[in-house]
Parts: structure tokens; C-alpha cells; sequence
């Protein structure tokens, strides 16, 4: 029968409490150096006040919910122009 070796106090694996490189409010750095606007493909900019993915290009910020990016155009927030 396999034992788990690496768990010297003999508790199943899942039994203590894993934190993740994402806390609740943030996005996973690593994952938002992958995410690209679908709709120009440039560059994102997380902002952690409105919790949304801004791209500058595109006039578009994608919301963030649970943690995870909704990179839909459709579902993306129109930000006003700069003057």
C-alpha cells in the first residue's frame, strides 16, 4: 500500500489549508503576464481598485469575478476617452 512520504505527520495531503499565489482581489501576476485583449491582442493592466483588466488600446476594461478574468468584449466596460 503507497504511504504519503513527503507528509511526515501522517495527515492526508489535503488537510491543511494551501494558499495560493492569488489571494481574493488580486489576479495570479503569472497569469495576467499570458492574458492579451481579445480584441486588439495588447497588453493588460490590472487595476485593483475597480478589480478589472484594462486595456488602453482598446478603451475596454474586463471584469474580474471570483478571481477569474471574463475576457469577453461583450461583457467589457466602455472607459471614457481621455482629452
Amino acid at each position: 500500500m503507497a504511504t504519503d512520504s513527503g507528509n511526515p505527520g501522517g495527515e492526508p495531503a489535503g488537510s491543511k489549508p494551501v494558499r495560493s499565489a492569488r489571494s481574493a482581489g488580486s489576479v495570479d501576476v503569472k497569469m495576467l503576464e499570458l492574458l492579451v485583449c481579445p480584441f486588439t491582442y495588447g497588453m493588460l493592466k490590472y487595476d485593483s481598485q475597480t478589480n478589472e483588466l484594462i486595456s488602453e488600446r482598446a478603451r475596454l476594461a474586463y471584469p474580474i469575478r471570483d478571481g477569474i478574468p471574463i475576457m469577453l468584449v461583450s461583457e467589457a466596460r466602455q472607459l471614457p476617452e481621455d482629452d
